[in-house]
């Protein structure tokens, strides 16, 4: 005798969890955290991987889980599950994951009647998952949720089958398994082009200051100079870019407690770790070989050096006071010094010292900022940040000072005597002295108002005030070289 039509509605409902519940993949994640916290472990990954991928899952989750409470859950899977359990269904979360990450969602949700997950001897998947929901649903007929390719055998013996997000490919390889496969809808990201956006093309305005040598020692006629440069441009985005995919990735539950940061394209789950980790791959060795190919080998270096500040930053250097600073101020001049090296001029000390004190108020403009959200949310201290919301004062002393310091060492430079070696009429560059002035206080007063966004440079890049600014120092400079006696 057959079943009744409904009897698939009161079949058991198994709900994967990675990539179908949620946005996001928890092995990468855990690999992530465990590389945050404790990167020296990482070198015990391949010991860990030879016992198998459940004693690999087991080892990490034993050392590391992502919060539940913060991972991108599908709204249109938890409402769908939500629907079924209401309904009288029996659901379980059936996962790959470890066992501590399963029952860590499981009881966040509070929506499930039990779990099978992976443990340190099973690795649940595929067949694997198969054979635990069969043994589960007593040999009688279930209902599955997935969303990928080892889905294809759990699906195939379902009763019904209920694929997520799946691409064409699979849409067609489950059609030819199973007679009416139902798709779920997911909605599609709030902002399109994630992996541009994790890019941040908009930092890349950054990497301008590798120009400032070359255009600051009058040399940019010199082609051949020009065009090293602009091929050290190039090879900065692209390993600037890495760099930030990299701390995106390092930094995915910090920026999912955070108001704004939240959406980017790693915490958000619009873009896997592993697509991120090819990108990765990807820009640095595009970067290097534009670097080692189109400017020079000293210039290989100072990328190499770069990213290495990049990488000691995200992973041990953002979290320690007043540190972080020096060292972002520390990247900013950097640039020019790269610049320098790709072009083949000196850089003087006169610029390196104002470069020191300018960007390191821009570093400290952005704590400050961070601090003032803070306080208006709640007393305490900022994510994966040393500072707290009493430091708020001094933080904004010390950047106000060292923004006026820097305008000292540009009142210095003009009154130099032998500035007249390359400026015709120097006494004109004195103009320039009251516009950086009015500048760094347009920004600390703004900031001070909360209408700063958290990067100053991002701000600078948009705000027309800052481009008219930046024209007229050009034009003095301009005036200072081709006038006068």
């Amino acid at each position: 005798m057959s079943a009744p039509a409904s009897e698939p509605a009161r079949a058991p409902l198994y709900v994967d969890l990675d990539g179908t519940l949620i946005a996001t993949d928890t092995l990468w994640e855990s690999l992530c955290l465990l590389v945050r916290r404790d990167p020296l472990r990482m070198l015990a990954l391949p010991v860990w991987a030879l016992a198998g991928k459940a004693a690999l899952k087991s080892r990490i989750a034993e050392r590391v889980c992502p919060d539940a409470a913060l991972l991108p859950y599908r709204a249109e899977v938890v409402e769908r599950v939500r629907a079924e359990r209401a309904a009288g269904r029996r659901v379980v979360l059936a996962t790959a994951a470890h066992e501590r990450i399963a029952r860590a969602v499981a009881e966040e949700l509070d929506l499930f009647d039990g779990v099978l997950a992976s443990s340190g001897e099973r690795n649940l998947k595929s067949a694997a998952k198969l054979e635990a929901i069969r043994r589960d649903a007593g040999g009688g007929p279930f209902a599955y949720i997935g969303d990928a390719k080892a889905d294809l055998p759990i699906w195939a013996a379902a009763e019904q089958a209920i694929a997520v997000g799946a691409s064409r490919s699979l849409a067609a390889r489950l059609a030819k398994q199973n007679p009416a496969p139902e798709h779920l809808r997911i909605g599609p990201p709030a902002k399109r082009w994630p992996a541009l956006r994790a890019l941040r093309p908009h930092q890349w305005a950054k990497n301008v200051l590798l120009g400032a040598p070359l255009v600051l020692s009058h040399q940019m006629t010199d082609l051949a100079r020009l065009g090293a440069v602009a091929a050290g441009f190039a090879a900065f985005c692209l390993v600037a870019s890495a760099g930030y995919l990299i701390n995106d990735m390092l930094d995915i539950e910090a920026d999912r407690r955070h108001a704004t940061k939240r959406t980017r394209p790693f915490a958000a789950g619009t873009l896997s770790i592993a697509q991120g980790l090819l990108w990765t791959l990807l820009l640095l060795t595009t970067g290097f070989a534009l670097s080692a190919c189109f400017v020079s080998g000293p210039f290989v270096a100072m990328v190499a050096a770069y990213l290495a500040a990049t990488l000691s930053y995200s992973l041990y250097l953002k979290e320690r006071l007043f540190l972080d600073v020096l060292v972002l101020a520390g990247l900013y001049t950097h640039r020019v010094l790269a610049g320098g090296v790709a072009a083949g001029v000196e850089v003087s000390s006169w610029l390196l010292a104002f470069s020191v004190f300018f960007f390191l108020s821009l570093a400290l403009v952005k704590r400050y900022v961070e601090l003032i959200e803070k306080s208006r949310s709640e007393a305490g201290t900022v994510a994966r940040r040393a500072y707290q919301v009493g430091d708020t004062a001094l933080v904004e002393t010390m950047g106000i000072a060292s923004g006026y310091l820097s305008v000292l060492v540009l009142g210095l430079y003009v009154s130099r005597d032998d500035v007249s070696r390359y400026y015709s009429n120097p006494e004109v560059l004195w103009l320039a002295t009251p516009l950086m002035l009015y500048w760094i206080s347009r920004v600390w007063l703004l900031a001070r108002r909360g209408e700063l966004t958290a990067d100053p440079v991002v701000f600078a890049a948009t705000d027309r005030v800052s481009y008219a600014i930046v024209a007229a120092i050009f034009l003095i400079g301009v005036v200072a070289a081709l006038t006068g006696g």
